[in-house]
């Protein structure tokens, strides 16, 4: 691998639920002069995928617990907002003042459970994560490869991160690859034998193509073309989420 090209693809319309994305991108692909080819990675904002399945919640329909109105009250938040967090999360992980760090029910560690209220779709809506975000870029890629192009699909989200300022594209769900890359057993120049190095490949990419997307430009969909993924047709996101007992941070 000498290079890699990233590539946002633009021109998709505001996503209702029932819309087919792996049509619509790869239709918006060729529209733009850069069609999809057999091993780009497409890497889907999360936000489009949660629209086309559904996964937005009207605030006025959400009947807040006791517990989200006192915390609400207590911080200037809106309860049903917390409710709708709560709703999302297996547990709370921490509770600083106003903020709220939750595993989902995914087993994602996150700022409000990954709810997200910019570019919902209308005002006093929120947009909860894919159900199933694996199950979701599996669909994107099927659909693809019956519109002829052979694709991994990586969908992603913006997380923060422990002891780092800002944020930054990570993958949520993917399909079609593998999500790491070990060099276990393999040797550096000077004859070092890696024993545990193994990178996120998947979250990598969606950080790459976070670069051509953006939360104001209306380019939710990054292409990575160059990338010699490692093919995997069973892949999911499991082997990345640190279990319990290999966790120092919780």
């Amino acid at each position: 691998m000498s290079h890699v090209e990233i590539v946002g693809i633009d021109g998709l319309p505001e996503i209702s639920p029932g819309d087919d994305l792996g049509e619509m991108i790869h239709a918006a692909a060729i529209a733009q002069g850069w069609p999809l080819a057999d091993g780009d990675v497409l890497v889907v904002g999360s936000k489009i995928v949660s629209k086309a399945e559904g996964c937005g919640i009207e605030l006025d329909q959400v009947a807040p617990s006791d517990f989200a109105l006192a915390w609400s009250e207590q911080w200037d938040k809106d309860p049903r907002l917390v409710e709708v967090v709560l709703g999302q999360s297996r547990r709370i992980v921490r509770q600083m003042g106003p903020v709220l760090i939750t595993e989902t029910h995914h087993g994602f560690v996150c700022a409000n459970s990954g709810v997200d209220q910019s570019s919902s779709g209308a005002a006093g809506r929120v947009l909860v994560l894919p159900s199933d975000p694996d199950a979701s870029a599996a669909r994107i890629r099927e659909r693809c490869a019956d519109l002829g192009v052979d694709v991994a699909v990586v969908v992603s989200d913006t997380f923060g991160r422990p002891w780092r300022t800002g944020q930054t594209d990570i993958a949520i769900g993917i399909s079609g690859m593998s999500p790491l890359y070990g060099y276990q057993g393999q040797f550096d120049p000077h004859g070092h034998e890696f024993k545990v190095q193994e990178l996120c490949v998947a979250d990598e990419l969606a950080a790459a193509a976070e670069l051509v997307k953006g939360n104001t430009s209306r380019v939710p969909v990054g292409v990575v073309r160059g990338y010699p993924w490692e093919r995997d047709d069973a892949a999911t996101m499991a082997p990345v989420i640190r279990d319990t007992s290999t966790d120092l941070f919780r």
